[in-house]
């Protein structure tokens, strides 16, 4: 049964009142317990989430639409109609799908949804069921208390973002594009999240950048037989010994616009005399004595190469004929062809390899007014914090939507207490997020999307 219509508006001072507060933490722990594991084989079913969503859309008077390319991998949209008719608009958007977890692993069931000593825990708390019921509930809070954006807000909810979003953000673009009109820049997963330096320092990174995706496939060809005999054309061997070169490639340093200003601004934090766009510069001595802020950046100064996959043989005694492995690389902006140069050099001649999935990288300006102001909402909500640029090492749902002409920025608002691993609860165990920073992010989404 479809949810009533919101209440009529009242008055507030903000865009969130208090029922917004007690909806984000509902709505978190119950799209958690709608179980949309994705394992990247197509057996996902993120519809049950979409028709959550879409209901609590139309109950803050919007009119939503979900969209399938398969039967079953529901995508949500909707649009709040901002007060300025010639503004661009922008895209809020976070996926439904969730990466597997193992129940046996976890301290509580990764598909309950509880909510214990003011923690939601799940897969999904933060990686990032969490921002989609931050959207949700202030969308509704608006709606109450008849706020109205200055950009148009377009929202989208899309599904199979934690495989390769054919069926999520990559189907919305290509089949879709007129649902996105208007809109020039987005936000979406993996920033503005408290990073506690160990020294009493509170960062919030804000992403303006994404490593490329290059996920490999290679494949060793050579002359089956026993194994018994000399073979000097060993698949196996010739596989082995180039993932071993791959794995241990010491690649060079490679600095994009984004990677430059998080490392200047985090060298001011620290009192630190350093120009990363000066010749002669070492990053690596910068990072050294950036203590636990390094870790913010240091996997983004390089493109990178790692094993992840081996597949060969069938009996200990049978030389196979083919032997293949996975890799997952990166690459930084700017860093493709370079990539590829340098695969095709450590494959060497008897291993070839391809893009088993590849996206691109992304930069985003950091001295534009949209990152202003994510910035501004964060410190006002965080007084004595420090908000900063960097780049994710990773890639999310921007990258197909940046085929749109939409510039893309990581923003989903959240203030961790000390000791609280954001990062490692990512596709970890035990995922959780405390219902504070919840209401946090929904009051900094509130100031930024006014205000955007």
């Amino acid at each position: 049964m479809a949810e009533q219509p919101a209440p009529a508006p009242t008055t507030t001072t903000t865009g969130v009142d208090a029922e917004a507060l007690e909806e984000v933490v509902t709505y978190t722990s119950e799209l958690i317990r709608i179980d949309t594991t994705n394992r990247g084989g197509g057996d996902c079913r993120e519809r049950p989430a979409a028709e959550y969503a879409a209901e609590r859309l139309a109950g803050a008077g919007l009119d939503p639409v979900i969209l399938e390319r398969t039967p079953g991998r529901g995508n949500v949209v909707a649009r709040i109609a901002g007060t300025d008719r010639t503004a661009d608009a922008l895209l809020v958007h976070g996926h439904l799908d969730v990466v597997p977890a193992q129940a046996e692993d976890w301290t509580r069931h990764p598909f309950s949804g509880e909510v214990e000593d003011g923690v939601v825990w799940g897969r999904g708390a933060v990686d990032m069921k969490n921002m989609d019921a931050m959207i949700l509930a202030l969308a509704r809070s608006w709606a109450r208390a008849g706020v109205r954006p200055r950009r148009d807000i377009v929202i989208a909810f899309t599904a199979d973002e934690e495989a390769s979003a054919e069926d999520g953000s990559e189907f919305l673009a290509e089949r879709h594009a007129p649902l996105f009109e208007g809109c020039t820049e987005g936000i979406s997963e993996s920033g503005a999240f408290t990073f506690h330096d160990g020294a009493g320092r509170e960062i919030y990174p804000i992403a303006a950048g994404e490593r490329g995706t290059g996920w490999l496939e290679l494949t060793a060809r050579g002359r089956a037989g026993h194994g018994s005999k000399v073979n000097r054309a060993n698949a196996v061997s010739r596989l082995a010994a180039a993932v071993a070169r791959i794995g241990n490639h010491e690649w060079p340093v490679r600095l994009s616009p984004t990677v430059r200003a998080a490392l200047t601004e985090l060298a001011a934090l620290y009192g630190i005399e350093a120009d990363p766009g000066a010749e002669g510069f070492d990053v690596d001595v910068l990072l050294g004595k950036l203590g636990p802020a390094a870790s913010l950046v240091e996997a983004t100064v390089r493109n990178s190469s790692n094993p992840t996959m081996l597949n060969a043989g069938y009996k200990v005694n049978v030389i196979p004929g083919e032997a293949t492995a996975m890799i997952d690389g990166r690459f930084v902006p700017g860093g493709e062809d370079e990539f590829r140069a340098t695969l095709d050099e450590l494959t060497g001649p008897d291993v070839d390899w391809r893009f088993h999935h590849r996206e691109t990288a992304l930069t985003a300006p950091v001295d534009s007014p949209t990152f202003a102001l994510m910035r501004e909402a964060v410190e006002e909500f965080a007084p004595g914090a420090r908000a900063v640029p960097y780049c994710m090492s990773g890639g999310t749902d921007a990258k197909q939507f940046s085929r749109l002409g939409i510039t893309g920025y990581g923003f989903s608002p959240l203030k961790l207490p000390p000791g609280f691993d954001y990062q490692a609860l990512f596709h970890g165990v035990d995922e959780r997020v405390p219902v504070e920073a919840l209401h946090f992010g929904v009051r900094v989404l509130d100031r930024f999307l006014r205000s955007a």
